[in-house]
């Protein structure tokens, strides 16, 4: 039961800092920009009003579309939960598997696009084809990265990688340097940021993730938020504890613990820095760039699988 207790705190954690972490990343970025900006904490408030304000919903609208948040949050939660955060020794470590990470994405998105759709706005059409684009591009370079983690460990288990790498020598292995590159960029891609998408513009001819949640107000449009904010977590946490995984606890002492928290700080404070250089200096992306963008992602992977394979033999 105290092991449940964790892992479902672990999890209240990632939900309740994801909105500080994208926070973050626009502070940073107003800074690098020379403007002032809002408050880390800002998303905090943003969600708290909306929360506050009444739904309209449209007459055209289907029992899916006042369904579809409450499913998306879910998945995009479940999806936190079986990341490894803090500590690998924990009941969700069995199922932490990248199989169902992939899996909670593509349910969370299947019904985001679905609610984009299901009024009948051309801009919801436009954004969920696009959005099924991207990841229908994106999830096969995803795939193929932390395969080549799993052949270095014998197992596709987030909590069997990280504890592995976490406990061998420190090795630079060219295979996962191509498979951060390519990590990187799918996580540019399925979080919606610059240079595939502007998280902060009302364009309509430009938006993706936008488009898909034009009609939704009040709590409905909280949770949509919510989850994105989730999700920019989620891959950040893949990121730095996959290809970085010294300060995870290996067990449950207070030191490990204190350590670990105090890493997963540090490097997604350092991610949110280099996500907001990013942005800064790079420009959007035409559309129609998207997919070199993302072939690039599994080109990079297929790379450092194909790297790992011929090291291996030789």
């Amino acid at each position: 039961m105290t092991a449940w207790l964790v892992a479902i705190i672990k999890t209240g954690i990632m939900v309740l800092c994801a909105p500080l972490l994208a926070g973050w990343v626009k502070w940073l970025k107003c800074r690098l920009q020379n403007r002032q900006g809002p408050p880390p904490w800002q998303p905090y408030r943003d969600l708290l009003k909306l929360f506050r304000k009444d739904i309209v919903v449209a007459e055209t609208a289907s029992p899916i579309f006042r369904m579809a948040p409450y499913i998306v949050f879910s998945a995009t939660t479940l999806a936190g939960s079986v990341v490894p955060l803090l500590m690998v020794n924990l009941p969700t470590s069995a199922i932490a598997d990248v199989i169902v990470l992939v899996g909670f994405f593509a349910l969370a998105r299947f019904f985001l696009a679905l609610a984009g759709m299901d009024v009948g706005t051309a801009f919801g059409g436009m954004g969920s084809s696009r959005e099924v684009t991207v990841s229908s591009l994106a999830e096969p370079a995803m795939l193929l990265a932390v395969f080549t983690l799993a052949m270095t460990v014998g197992s596709t288990n987030l909590a069997t990688v990280i504890t592995r790498l976490a406990a061998a020598p420190f090795q630079l292995y060219p295979s996962f340097i191509f498979s951060a590159m390519a990590m990187l960029l799918v996580a540019l891609a399925e979080t919606g940021r610059i240079p595939v998408d502007n998280p902060a513009t009302h364009l309509e001819l430009t938006m993706i993730h936008e488009a898909m949640i034009l009609e939704y107000s009040g709590r409905h449009l909280a949770l949509m938020e919510w989850a994105a904010m989730i999700k920019l977590m989620v891959y950040g946490v893949l990121l730095v504890n996959l290809f970085l995984p010294w300060g995870v606890a290996l067990s449950s002492t207070p030191s490990a613990i204190a350590t670990a928290i105090a890493a997963a700080t540090g490097k997604l404070l350092g991610l949110g820095l280099v996500l907001a250089a990013a942005e800064t200096g790079l420009a959007k992306m035409r559309l129609f760039r998207v997919p070199q963008f993302l072939g690039l992602a599994f080109i990079l992977s297929l790379i450092g699988m194909l790297s790992h394979v011929i090291l291996e033999v030789r």
